[in-house]
């Protein structure tokens, strides 16, 4: 029974709560529960307050007793990547770096509108440093594992989270993505991870890595990440980048269907090599997109492989973020990443506004394509999940390496359109698969109708990872 509530998704704890057939200390205590046992095996949260949630779930029972429920996830257990402020929780951002003495005096917008929509905050999830590699370990907090196999990694930078939801260790995630730090983890745990639209979901401090980088829900189920979509879309003056707040209910329409769109399926982009396994995968679930009543046709090629122009702003994003750090914790930093920011110290300004000029080309395709087909469909990621002890699956080393085997994740960042992985299936060796699929800048809504309809012909929730 414990084991189901953990499992038990928001959308029907909500409804249960609601009833009075179910308390937010009930799901609560089920949940610690699990982080006692599997967090040491998983690695899934840095810092857990089980005196906090406990005291949160108690204040939540009362309002929900009294009908009178403080907001939208009132009673929900969620978490928080340890890239985002927390008020009187150190943000580490998985470096050695970082003094935990402080002061954490705020709260991002994400985390406050959680604690304004009654979320019982669990705690941090782990992250590689600085949220800099598409896997989970760091200097810091070590390795984090994939709760599927416990020798494989569980993807990055949100990784912690991606570990914590495919687990049961809480509902609802928040992560980050400058690459795919969402994707790259939905896809190897088998869970929903959305990259909103730029601008959906308010961010302060902004990343230093630039507008490549984007906040966005993790969770189990599509209506899940609607959900909290509705939450952390909420405004906050402190983003000025942030897009306008239309109080759209992104759980309204989910259900209603795919039927007569057009829809692109690209295998490779035109420039990936996608493990076989993935790619049948990743196949099949395009094709029944017309079995849903959309009109599918394969795409081969999109664009020209945009890796360099991703690098160039990337790397000048890690130089911005630690180019002031003084040389001796310089030194603390991992190799690879202190790499990247000696690299972006070196991009010219010639060779950065070349990068920042094919960005927009890049853009402009995108929006093209977009009056031909209303969605994208590809792989998540070329492969599935790969041993702890590697950034690569083959083993090689060195900053610029993680982005060989995401080659479906990064251009949309440039982009900025909205993107998710949705669940796909299982390669013969037990390891999660998942599809990307990649919506028109703002319609977001269309893109999470897409992978409802998919999640609905073809659920995966119900087959739970071996670690419970």
């Amino acid at each position: 029974m414990s084991e189901d509530l953990a499992y038990t998704s928001a959308t029907e704890l909500l409804s249960l709560y609601r009833a009075k057939k179910l308390s937010p200390v009930e799901v609560t205590r089920a949940v610690l529960d699990r982080i006692e046992r599997f967090n040491s095996d998983l690695n899934a949260f840095c810092l857990v307050d089980a005196e906090g949630a406990l005291k949160s779930a108690r204040e939540s029972e009362a309002r929900w007793q009294a009908g009178a429920p403080k907001g939208r996830i009132d009673g929900v257990p969620a978490s928080i990547k340890d890239i985002i402020l927390t008020k009187g929780w150190p943000t580490l951002r998985g470096s050695k770096t970082v003094d935990p003495k402080g002061p954490w005096n705020d709260d991002a917008p994400a985390t406050a509108r959680l604690r304004e929509q009654g979320a019982i905050i669990l705690g941090k999830t782990t992250t590689p440093e600085f949220g800099w590699k598409g896997v989970t370990d760091s200097p810091l907090t070590g390795i984090t594992r994939n709760p599927w196999k416990l020798d494989r990694t569980p993807g990055g930078s949100s990784g912690g989270a991606s570990a914590q939801i495919a687990a049961g260790l809480g509902q609802l995630a928040i992560g980050t993505d400058g690459g795919g730090s969402i994707r790259i983890p939905a896809g190897f745990t088998g869970i929903v991870g959305l990259k909103p639209s730029f601008g959906r979901v308010p961010a302060w401090p902004l990343s230093p890595f630039g507008t490549v980088a984007h906040l966005g829900p993790m969770a189990r189920t599509v209506a899940d990440v609607a959900l909290m979509l509705n939450v952390l879309a909420m405004p906050d003056a402190r983003d000025w980048h942030a897009l306008p707040y239309d109080g759209t209910d992104w759980t309204q329409g989910l259900d209603a269907g795919i039927k007569g769109l057009k829809v692109a399926y690209s295998p490779t982009l035109g420039y990936a090599k996608v493990d076989p396994e993935v790619a049948s995968l990743a196949a099949t679930a395009a094709a029944a997109f017309r079995e849903l009543g959309a009109h599918v046709e394969e795409v081969p090629r999109l664009f020209d492989d945009p890796t360099e122009v991703f690098w160039i702003h990337w790397l000048v994003g890690a130089y911005n973020a630690l180019q002031a750090l003084p040389a001796e914790k310089r030194g603390m930093l991992e190799p690879e990443l202190l790499q990247s920011v000696e690299a972006g110290e070196r991009v010219t300004l010639k060779r950065y506004l070349a990068a920042s000029n094919a960005r927009g080309q890049l853009g402009l395709a995108m929006k093209l394509f977009h009056t031909r087909y209303d969605l994208l469909l590809t792989p998540a990621l070329a492969v599935p999940a790969f041993a702890v002890d590697r950034l690569t699956p083959h083993g090689t080393v060195g900053a610029f390496s993680w982005t060989s085997w995401t080659p479906f994740t990064y251009p949309f960042n440039l982009t900025q359109q909205p993107a998710a992985s949705v669940p796909c299936g299982f390669t013969a060796d037990g390891l999660p698969v998942g599809l990307q699929i990649v919506g028109p800048m703002h319609r977001d809504d269309l893109m999470l109708r897409a992978a409802r309809a998919y999640e609905a012909a073809h659920p995966t929730t119900a087959r739970r990872p071996p670690i419970a």
